[in-house]
């Protein structure tokens, strides 16, 4: 996907050329460094991420290599002032998603007034019907969650879209910070930034705080992986280490006397909360894929019975849906009484026959989705598309419209990467992640910064191509 990055909101850089407040500390502390070094130090984080194994799988590579996600060493970075701004936005709609997942799966007040159609549920594969009636413990559903945000203009962030299943990056996120303090650290005495390497720890007591009744008085807390060939393998080990929860395979628990136990040197020791980085559909072979031996037999039930706190929820990646996504304003406002404070992405639903005759005469302009893709796959990039591609997606598009939707070509913000030459904008957008327990919404000063690499390019996505780098919220 291309862009004209002279048409675009610069982040650091005025329309006069001028530096904007965010970037004034940094840029001249930049000034003062030696080009030289500062090649050698690109160089330097690109050796110590490939000593520390950060790497990922793309699924359907013939050569399945794993890939170093590059690393870019200038930070993107946001005033106090902005991050107040999206974090009032921020917990406003991860409330509301709670809210959201709690009625669907119950009364559905917002089917019944009318608010949401009685489709969007009843043919998405994501809504769990065995879900339905049971609330889980602490009445939360979506104990972590990642919003995806871009930036239009100075005030300007709207959200692209939600990840409330199973969200990833935040390895990348603490490894991104420790990198930058290990080769720039005397930037972090110059320059206040807010921290965020007490994440995992945040993360482990928001765990423990959504822990049943039934757990023991310090909630025991598993990361349960698919395991080493998962293409986010690394941030699920890293995590449980940062944590000091157990890493787990379905393989390692089984249901003893009404509780999901793993197996230890002692014998089998109940888990008070699973945070479970594997699909719903693979959990439990007794309640979804019989064939699955990723999960566990039986713990629906043991969930179901009190037995066990799951994080996220099942069921909860309904709300991840690129349908339920373009409800999201009516969402927030039925649940909150609010307007909402973050705004979404324009979105064509094309189900709706008068969207999808929009879509259809303006495919060549648009951006087109699938509503349970990710990562970048299955997408149309209308602007950067041969007439061949439109075709062909028109023929996918009247085969089946309530499988896409379709948002216009945005002009992305763009922040300074380090090239050979000097710097050199690119578009990003942001990941913050959400906490969520009983015990209220907690979100870490900054998330994931990913950025698109090449020239004019507006894909972010690590599997086709994009970086990442340290985000920096200042502090007052």
């Amino acid at each position: 996907m291309k862009s004209d990055e002279s048409a675009n909101y610069d982040e650091m850089l005025g329309e006069d050329g001028s530096i904007r407040p965010a970037y004034a500390g940094f840029r001249e502390w930049y000034d003062e460094q030696d080009p030289r070094w500062l090649k050698k130090q690109d160089a330097e984080a690109e050796r110590f991420f490939r000593r520390i194994g950060i790497t990922f799988n793309v699924y359907g590579d013939n050569d399945a290599e794993e890939r170093l996600i590059p690393f870019d060493m200038i930070p993107r970075i946001i005033t106090a002032r902005e991050w107040r701004k999206l974090t009032r936005g921020i917990e406003q709609r991860v409330r509301a998603l709670n809210a959201f997942l709690q009625d669907l799966y119950h009364r559905q007040e917002i089917i019944r007034a009318g608010r949401l159609p009685m489709w969007i549920m009843r043919e998405n594969a994501a809504f769990l019907p065995q879900m339905v009636g049971f609330t889980p413990p602490g009445g939360i559903y979506t104990h972590i969650v990642g919003i995806d945000l871009v930036r239009t203009g100075p005030e300007e962030f709207m959200v692209l879209e939600d990840n409330a299943r199973t969200p990833s990056g935040v390895s990348y996120m603490l490894e991104n910070r420790e990198t930058m303090m290990n080769m720039f650290p005397e930037l972090f005495t110059r320059i206040p930034v807010c921290p965020v390497s007490d994440y995992p720890r945040r993360l482990a007591r928001s765990l423990r705080e959504s822990a049943p009744d039934c757990a023991a008085e310090r909630p025991v807390v598993a990361v349960l992986t698919p395991g080493i060939y998962n293409s986010a393998y690394f941030e699920h080990a890293f995590l449980a280490d940062q944590m000091g929860a157990e890493l787990v395979e379905g393989s390692d628990l089984r249901v003893v006397n009404g509780r999901v136990c793993m197996r230890t040197t002692t014998g089998y020791q109940p888990i008070d909360v699973l945070y479970r980085r594997v699909d719903d559909e693979y959990l439990d072979p007794l309640s979804f894929t019989p064939d699955s031996v990723l999960g566990i037999a039986g713990i629906m039930d043991v969930y179901r019975s009190g037995g066990i706190t799951i994080a996220n929820a099942p069921g909860t990646g309904i709300a991840d849906d690129k349908a339920i996504y373009s409800f999201m304003p009516d969402i927030v406002e039925f649940y909150t009484g609010e307007k909402p404070l973050l705004p979404n992405v324009p979105t064509w639903r094309c189900s709706e026959p008068d969207a999808l005759a929009y879509v259809l005469d303006n495919l060549k302009d648009l951006v087109v989705k699938e509503v349970h893709g990710s990562g970048g796959y299955g997408m149309l990039i209308g602007p950067a598309s041969s007439r061949k591609e439109l075709s062909r997606f028109e023929k996918k598009l009247r085969a089946r419209p309530d499988n896409y939707i379709a948002q216009p070509t945005l002009s992305l913000s763009t922040v300074p990467i380090f090239t050979r030459a000097g710097l050199a904008p690119r578009h990003v957008d942001l990941r913050p992640f959400v906490l969520v327990s009983p015990n209220g919404v907690n979100i870490t000063p900054g998330g994931l910064t990913r950025v698109a690499m090449r020239k004019g390019s507006l894909v972010v996505n690590s599997s086709q191509g994009g970086g990442t780098k340290d985000s920096w919220v200042l502090e007052d």
